[in-house]
């Protein structure tokens, strides 16, 4: 499992293009699974999120595009409780990257759109569904090491990200909930690239 976990998270892809009028195509996959408690009580945790982007280089720094993310959470404790979470989101993101020298560059990715989020839950007899909307705006700065004739490595740990939602519902009736993190140092993500 370790080992399908780990060809995951290098599975995390881009292909690019350093010229002007290219087209960039990337994404990542995430996926989590945690067990735990004992055979009358145990807790279990399933994450999986596939993050694509779209976007054209118009100019030799600049490229924009279109971006999305679909996700999924579920968290069981025992066979009483129960709670599913599906998230979806679109929107628009603008990067600017500038080359340091022959083999490293450095890139910043500017995001914003639309959320979209819907939580189901099971507590005993009683089932909510709490549907929520709101928007995104995140900036993540990356690292590319250029390892041979375009091929190479995207680098990034963290950044900076705010979302919002407001949510309606069984229980969450205009319900707002917003989020800022900064998560410089704290995350860590590698992706295959190759400019051509």
């Amino acid at each position: 499992m370790k080992k399908i976990l780990v060809i995951a998270a290098l599975a995390i892809f881009s292909f690019a293009n350093a010229q002007k009028g290219s087209i960039l195509v990337m994404g990542s996959v995430n996926y989590n699974s945690q067990n735990s408690g004992h055979d009358v009580l145990e807790n279990t945790y399933h994450y999986f999120s596939f993050s694509p982007k779209v976007g054209y280089q118009f100019h030799e720094n600049w490229t924009a595009g279109l971006e999305g993310a679909v996700s999924t959470v579920k968290d069981e404790n025992g066979t009483v409780n129960e709670s599913k979470t599906n998230s979806f989101s679109l929107g628009g993101f603008l990067r600017y990257s500038k080359a340091l020298n022959q083999t490293f560059s450095a890139y910043a990715d500017l995001g914003a759109g639309y959320r979209n989020s819907k939580n189901t839950a099971r507590n005993g007899a009683f089932n909510t569904t709490n549907k929520g909307d709101g928007f995104y705006v995140g900036l993540t700065p990356a690292i590319f090491i250029n390892v041979h004739n375009g091929f190479g490595l995207n680098f990034n740990i963290g950044g900076l990200n705010y979302e919002t939602l407001t949510y309606d519902g069984d229980n969450g009736n205009g319900i707002k909930k917003s989020s800022f993190n900064f998560t410089f140092g704290q995350a860590f993500s590698v992706g295959i690239s190759k400019n051509f």
